[in-house]
């Protein structure tokens, strides 16, 4: 079934993206509303999300589904779909190409597939509980860096948790010679991981819609992953430590000593 599923939410991500796409190319006519700091809701984002519900609705009218704006429906399938209909909202409000669609799918504590499609770049990637990570078909390979300061290290900030948190991973990895990224878009970041544009990513605390994906991709592309619940990250999160295997144990111990 893992297949299967695979299949449709690499085809619904990018249907997603694209009706995401008609109203990024019309920001003048949006109606936006703040629900917090960096934190926009829009017109765009509660469309495209129902159009992903409805779609698995009528695909897996026994699956569950978590989504950012929607809340959750339960399901009696045992499979959970996890929805961030538009992940980057504060870049795509303000014209800034860096947001995408993330998708996720859990099934007896185990994410079993994660997508993550970028229609600005037509970049979509994907991956499947064992049987790896690909970024439009091709293979995707985690970061063989084996130093801080041998590429960029992806820091978030939520707006959730202490500033400190995010000021002192950044301190910490200059102070080790480091570069530090950030694009607004947790889920671009972990794809970017994933696909060793960065050498890892880490951040105090994500929403599972964000980060399902992409730490599964993570894994999947040969790199490793700080350990946690599925089932308790669909219930509040978790946190999010993730690198290729020449620097994970550096980039974990930035946050250990970083976050509260």
């Amino acid at each position: 079934m893992t297949s299967e599923r695979l299949d449709f939410a690499k085809t619904l991500a990018i249907k997603a993206g694209d009706l995401g796409l008609t109203y990024f190319r019309r920001l003048d006519e949006l109606t936006i509303s703040a629900k917090g700091h960096q934190d926009l809701v829009s017109e765009a984002d509660r469309d495209v999300e129902t159009l992903v519900r409805d779609e698995i609705a009528k695909a897996y009218p026994t699956d569950g589904i978590l989504g950012e704006e929607h809340g959750v429906v339960a399901g009696t399938s045992g499979y959970t779909w996890v929805i961030d209909p538009i992940d980057g909202t504060a870049n795509f409000v303000t014209s800034i190409p860096q947001w995408c669609v993330v998708l996720s799918c859990v099934y007896e504590g185990q994410v079993i597939l994660g997508v993550t499609h970028d229609p600005c770049h037509n970049e979509t990637f994907w991956a499947a509980k064992g049987q790896g990570a690909f970024i439009n078909g091709k293979p995707m390979k985690i970061s063989d860096s084996e130093s801080l300061a041998n590429g960029s290290l992806g820091i978030g900030f939520n707006g959730r948790t202490r500033a400190e948190d995010a000021n002192n991973c950044i301190s910490a990895l200059i102070d080790q010679g480091g570069v530090f990224f950030r694009n607004a878009s947790g889920g671009l970041m972990l794809a970017y991981a994933a696909s060793g544009r960065l050498i890892g990513y880490v951040e105090s605390h994500m929403n599972a819609w964000d980060c399902l994906a992409g730490m599964l991709m993570v894994e999947e592309a040969g790199g490793k992953v700080e350990a946690y619940s599925a089932d308790e990250a669909l219930e509040k999160g978790t946190r999010v430590v993730v690198a290729g295997p020449g620097v994970y144990d550096a980039v974990r111990e930035i946050a250990q000593k970083s976050f509260a």
